[in-house]
């Protein structure tokens, strides 16, 4: 309507004077939306998911990019994956339930390459920047009859398949993952985005968009409304129980949980704990190749919190490394997130970012802006990540959830989340790897850890 006030306006100053030129309509004042940055195709339709500006929910790292694709594979069909391997850290294709609940992880190494002379770059020692990096992954309809491992690193093998089974009417779920891809080559790590082939059971084979027509990828997704976060009504609960103080369930110093099942998300709030359930699958989409730690933390405690412990050793991929290192972690993060019904990501910090001292300890600080400490900075030996104005995002501007991951133990790293059986076991499982932690004022901040950093001998 507003294009033809405009023009009814325009219109009438050209009558009242005509010997004036007729002018263009003022240009419009209401700000243009931008586009939801990165690559997209027909079948990756919903994405990148990763940190401001890109879609910002079930809380992704923010060094990460993951595209989701719902589709339904026609009866006799079958459908394979054909790509080239990405350049970074990791890349994974992930399979969910109608609750946001991993069913399988296919990661990176056990992908065997597509053609002779292919190279799979994620396996340690081989080239990572091989121009031969093709792979091909099949898209199997039934649900998995064993459990590949979970967060560990095995040996390298030919698997090449992912069990995708329906649900709710015959919609399927996949995220397609690429972690820290190299520096400079954008969120798809340098290469497009795997292609979808579907071959008929008349033994035609479909791809674009004639492929995604037979998949319909366009469906609306058929998920629980809390596949993606805690209901606002449940949340609300959860922090303003009867005779809980208000920066419930915030400790200090801080309480850490290992990542079990939903139930047991819900018991940093409520106190139940189901140990017996399975690793990692609690979260909003988590990635089953990592184990997660997290706290609550509220700044009513203090305007600066603070975390650190030892740092396990990964490879070095940022900088575009030649050759594909090993180490006791694939990956790990620290990040700053807002609260499990917004479930954003504030900011993470990646492992190569993080400043690691000379006996392999780290330190990171989390405040807002405003209050962050001078010495906060990597010269300095601190990293920072912010916490949101607005706090957990729909309740308390002081809340942050602070949350630390773990990806691809070595079998004999003996510390890491994933050897963590019980919640009880953590401090004596993960020793000095559990980050120690405790709430500053910014003052305080700076003169505790002062910089050292060009200061005269």
């Amino acid at each position: 309507m507003r294009t033809l006030a405009l023009a009814t306006i325009a219109a009438a100053a050209h009558i009242a004077a005509p010997s004036i030129a007729a002018q263009p309509p003022a240009p419009s004042t209401q700000a243009v939306q931008p586009s939801i940055p990165g690559p997209r195709t027909c079948f990756w339709a919903r994405g990148p998911h990763s940190a401001d500006p890109y879609i910002n929910i079930a809380y992704p790292d923010a060094n990460v990019f993951y595209w989701a694709a719902a589709f339904t594979v026609p009866k006799g069909a079958e459908l394979s994956f054909e790509g080239r391997f990405p350049h970074s850290r990791y890349m994974s294709f992930i399979s969910y339930d109608e609750r946001g609940r991993p069913i399988e992880s296919l990661a990176d190494y056990l992908i065997a390459p597509r053609g002779k002379g292919d190279v799979n770059p994620y396996v340690a020692g081989n080239r990572r920047d091989s121009a031969k990096r093709d792979y091909s992954v099949r898209v199997l309809l039934d649900a998995p009859t064993t459990q590949r491992a979970i967060g560990e690193r095995g040996e390298p093998e030919s698997v090449n398949a992912l069990h995708a089974p329906p649900y709710a009417g015959g919609q399927q779920m996949v995220l397609y993952r690429i972690y820290l891809p190299d520096d400079a080559t954008g969120p798809a790590g340098g290469v497009s985005l795997p292609e979808a082939v579907l071959t008929l059971a008349d033994g035609s084979k479909l791809k674009g968009e004639a492929a995604c027509n037979a998949l319909q990828t366009t469906q609306r997704l058929a998920l629980t409304p809390d596949a993606v976060g805690v209901p606002p009504f449940v949340y609300r609960e959860l922090v303003k129980q009867e005779g809980r103080p208000d920066t419930w369930p915030a400790q200090n110093p801080a309480q850490w949980f290992i990542q079990l099942d939903r139930e047991s998300l819900l018991g940093i709030y409520t106190g139940q704990i189901n140990d017996d359930a399975r690793r990692s699958e609690g979260g909003f989409y988590p990635n089953l190749d990592n184990h997660y730690i997290r706290t609550v933390v509220n700044r009513k405690h203090g305007p600066i919190f603070f975390v650190r412990g030892k740092a396990p050793t990964t490879p070095n991929t940022f900088g575009g490394d030649a050759e594909m290192g090993d180490g006791e972690l694939r990956y790990w993060s620290v990040c700053s997130n807002q609260g499990i019904s917004n479930t954003r990501v504030n900011d993470c910090l990646f492992d190569e970012e993080i400043p690691v001292d000379a006996d392999g300890n780290w330190m990171v600080m989390v405040s807002r802006a405003e209050d962050r400490p001078r010495n906060a900075r990597p010269e300095c030996g601190i990293g920072w990540l912010p916490m949101a104005p607005d706090g957990d995002g729909l309740i308390d501007e002081d809340v942050t959830i602070v949350q630390i991951r773990h990806m691809l133990t070595a079998p004999d790293f003996a510390r890491s989340i994933q050897r963590v059986e019980r919640q009880a076991d953590l401090q004596e499982t993960m020793g000095p790897y559990l980050p120690r932690s405790g709430y500053l004022l910014t003052n305080q901040a700076e003169s505790f850890f002062p910089c050292f950093a060009g200061l005269e001998g």
